[in-house]
């Protein structure tokens, strides 16, 4: 009886893990961009980073595709999303988002997310904004794709 549980067990495992990544949410909008950008948030720059609740926008060739802008959770947690609207194409015509409070905006598309959640809160869409890892190590952040 164990060995059939332990083989029921094994089965329901296999069969839950999939190599393919269909469930993920492939944006044809914004191409996969490999870079990595570590900021110093005792810097001036980016002190307002050490309070819980602050976000800094990134606006430098080569983070990102039209920016970046990172947001510190709890000191513990900080997220960072693309700041190039999910829902259309960057263009040379419509920049990057801007950002009021927790949300960022396209002034193209009028489209609006929340930058804690990614998600998009006002407009039309099928994409919610593009996230990247950020590690903390002491007073340093590394953004990365």
């Amino acid at each position: 009886m164990k060995h059939f549980l332990f083989f029921c067990l094994i089965s329901i495992l296999i069969s839950g893990c999939s190599s393919s990544d269909d469930g993920r949410n492939n944006n044809p909008n914004l191409v996969d961009i490999n870079f990595q950008y570590r900021i110093n948030i005792e810097s001036a720059e980016f002190n307002q980073l050490q309070f819980p609740g602050n976000q800094v926008p990134i606006y430098y060739e080569g983070v990102g595709i039209g920016g970046v802008v990172v947001y510190n959770v709890n000191n513990d947690l900080y997220l960072a999303y693309e700041l190039s609207d999910p829902n259309h194409v960057p263009d040379q015509t419509c920049p990057g988002m801007t950002m009021n409070g927790i949300e960022a905006t396209c002034s193209c598309e009028g489209n609006v997310y929340n930058i804690i959640t990614g998600e998009q809160v006002e407009g039309e869409g099928d994409y919610a904004m593009k996230a990247y890892r950020v590690e903390k190590n002491g007073r340093f952040l590394t953004i990365s794709n």
